[in-house]
């Protein structure tokens, strides 16, 4: 054994360490735990509030904020692929000699030695019941190696030395269900996208970068349905979609939560709904002198001459959400007026509240009546190029460990010896790399068998 390794031996030494392979499961499940704990790809307002701003600086430094992405979280599963390759290999070479050995050997005083050596005695030729016998390990184990000497004959035959390669095999699909895993942390995403019924659009955006992705192809809402309960809570929300493709219409489908779209990798699902920017309204224009009432349709954008020239309003937009002093007032449209006289002011129009602009006690109050309630749908977008690795990890696993624990490499010893007369005496034994109560049941099973071939 050399005193002084190379500096590749010694690396070599370092992946190859079981104690490695502990400790970076180890720190891969506490780490885990944490990105259970601290609140993933929130904002920083939002971190601020919940752990300070001290602690807020330590989750920017390590990335813990979107921890499964972080490049020491991503070095952790690295070492840990590259600690099985090297193990794997490390061992390989000692577990393909016996697998696949130039000459199959047995050793006849192992097996003599064996707790589960079972004898008896028979009336028979000793050729005609080696043939017998030989006949049955073929049947039911497989090859049979013959050995012959004066007084007795030996048979031995195995089955199953491939089945050692079973954890061999459970290391390849921890390797693919990494190497899945790594794949997908690299190059795929998870976006969300807010569509109003009627527009398309090519691009969503990423949840922690709020980064712009493409794509490769174009989503249109046609429509969007919602039902409610009696109560007003949502009972079934689904968007019909069209996927559209270098201009033209591949295909179009309802998605529901829980039934997404798939197209080329991409996964559309159903995760959200909110009320869209409807095109215009109804509005009642009371002016509060004499309280009357001018009634119009007004678009959104559109500019109008107050009633008596006494200047101008515009329709600005929108809100889902009024907020107004803390208060949420639900729907509410914001509009501009722009007196004759006088600098221009906003001013919001709550939908559920008509009375709510007389507050302001200027010379209109607005008031809307009613407008086409449209929605826009919430598509959560995820893309994962290693999910297949995943998938193949997942199925390779299973058998893997139907391999390694519910079959075995089985040798199985028969040694017929001459005794006074035409009396034989048999012994046979057998051993397995694993489950040794199961092999205890099959001797008694064969004994019964071999002592019947009289």
């Amino acid at each position: 054994m050399k005193k002084n390794k190379t500096v590749s031996e010694k690396i070599w030494q370092f992946f190859c360490s079981v104690k490695l392979t502990v400790t970076t499961l180890v720190l891969l499940a506490l780490t885990s735990m944490i990105g259970t704990i601290i609140l993933q790809n929130g904002s920083q307002s939002e971190y601020v509030r919940l752990y300070g701003e001290s602690f807020y600086k330590i989750i920017k430094v390590f990335t813990f904020d979107d921890m499964y992405h972080a490049w020491w979280f991503l070095g952790l599963i690295i070492i840990l692929c590259i600690n099985l390759v090297v193990c794997s290999i490390e061992r390989l070479s000692t577990t393909w000699k016996i697998i696949f050995p130039k000459k199959i050997k047995f050793n006849a005083t192992r097996f003599r030695k064996q707790k589960n050596l079972e004898t008896f005695t028979i009336k028979k030729e000793l050729a005609t019941l080696s043939s017998s016998y030989e006949n049955f390990l073929l049947k039911t184990i497989g090859k049979v190696i013959k050995e012959e000497t004066l007084d007795s004959i030996i048979l031995y035959a195995e089955k199953g030395r491939w089945t050692r390669i079973g954890v061999y095999v459970v290391h390849s699909s921890i390797l693919l269900l990494l190497i899945g895993a790594l794949i997908g942390m690299v190059f795929g995403f998870k976006a969300s996208l807010n569509l109003d019924e009627g527009k398309t659009s090519d691009t969503a955006v990423i949840a922690k970068s709020r980064e712009s992705v493409n794509l490769g192809f174009s989503i249109k809402c046609n429509k969007f349905d919602v039902k409610f309960y009696d109560t007003g809570a949502p009972e079934e929300f689904k968007s019909n979609l069209t996927i559209i493709e270098n201009g033209k219409v591949s295909f179009t489908k309802d998605i529901l939560v829980n039934h997404p779209l798939r197209y080329k990798g991409i996964n559309i699902f159903q995760s959200s709904y909110g009320t869209a920017a409807p095109d215009s309204a109804h509005v009642d224009i009371v002016k509060l002198s004499d309280k009357s009432v001018t009634h119009l349709s007004i678009k959104i954008g559109e500019e109008i001459n107050l009633p008596n020239d006494m200047g101008l309003f515009k329709l600005e937009g929108f809100l889902p959400h009024f907020d107004f002093r803390g208060h949420n007032l639900g729907e509410a449209f914001i509009g501009r007026i722009t007196p004759k006289d006088g600098q221009s002011f906003q001013i919001g129009i709550p939908v559920k509240f008509p009375t709510f602009d007389k507050m302001r006690k200027g010379n209109f109050a607005f008031i809307v009546k009613e407008f086409e309630k449209k929605y826009y749908t919430g598509l959560q977008i995820t893309k994962d190029p290693g999910v297949w690795y995943v998938y193949a990890g997942f199925i390779l696993m299973i058998i893997g460990c139907w391999i390694t624990f519910f079959m075995s490499h089985e040798s199985y010893f028969i040694e017929i010896q001459k005794k006074q007369g035409k009396t034989l005496r048999v012994c046979f034994s057998a051993t397995t790399n694993r489950n040794q109560q199961s092999l205890k049941l099959k001797i008694k099973k064969y004994v019964v068998k071999l002592k019947g071939k009289q």
